[in-house]
């Protein structure tokens, strides 16, 4: 049974994962810890391996999560890395973002802005229904103050321009984080929002489960 690691998006868990078929695998997910002060993104990775027990573990991570297993597979040997709705490199972070990072806008936002679920947090997260509003909601307000400040900060300052050969990017064409035209993925989600983990399941959980068994 292929080992699988999964690291979730910014602030998240595994309930961002429920409605995905890891059938087969033996799943597990990571889980974040509390940043050190002015810890760099490369040390928090290598703290993050301490949860990995396995060999040449298959890597998957979504949004946040996805550049987290990018720096970790720095590190490690890996068999395959399968980033979805994220960025591989630092040209795939909207400039937007970048811009914000040089001038240090992001943080004059209030933490409670980024903590409180409102009609644009659903818009820019792609959520519709009712149970992933509820979804989101729960995400954000159960979300680590100091992991949410410290990660934005990685986000929009991140320097990576590694791509690693054995890495698969899956990306939607309806992210409004992340847009689609700004990102090199190798695989599209038509209509898949940056949490396409719980309105695209079945067609994302077939796309990974091709790249985990066939490739």
């Amino acid at each position: 049974m292929k080992s699988i690691y999964v690291f979730s998006g910014l602030g998240a868990d595994e309930r961002v994962f429920k409605k995905l078929d890891f059938t087969g695998f033996d799943v597990t997910f990571i889980h974040w810890i509390t940043p050190n002060s002015n810890e760099t993104i490369e040390n928090y990775a290598l703290r993050l391996i301490e949860q990995i027990k396995t060999n040449n573990p298959i890597l998957i991570g979504l949004s946040f999560g996805g550049m987290m297993a990018t720096e970790v597979a720095k590190l490690i040997d890996t068999e395959k890395i399968i980033i979805i709705a994220s960025a591989k490199t630092q040209q795939e972070i909207p400039f937007y973002y970048r811009f914000a990072g040089m001038l240090k806008l992001h943080r004059l936002i209030p933490i409670v802005v980024l903590k409180t679920p409102n009609f644009f947090s659903n818009w820019l997260f792609g959520t519709s229904n009712k149970e992933d509003k509820e979804m989101l909601a729960s995400i954000m307000l159960d979300t680590d103050e100091v992991f949410l400040i410290w990660a934005i900060d990685k986000i929009v300052n991140w320097k990576n321009d590694i791509v690693h050969k054995n890495l698969k990017h899956i990306h939607g064409t309806s992210d409004r984080i992340l847009p689609y035209c700004l990102v090199k993925s190798d695989i599209k989600v038509n209509g898949g929002g940056h949490l396409m983990t719980l309105n695209k399941a079945e067609e994302l959980t077939k796309v990974i489960r091709n790249l985990l068994n066939y490739e």
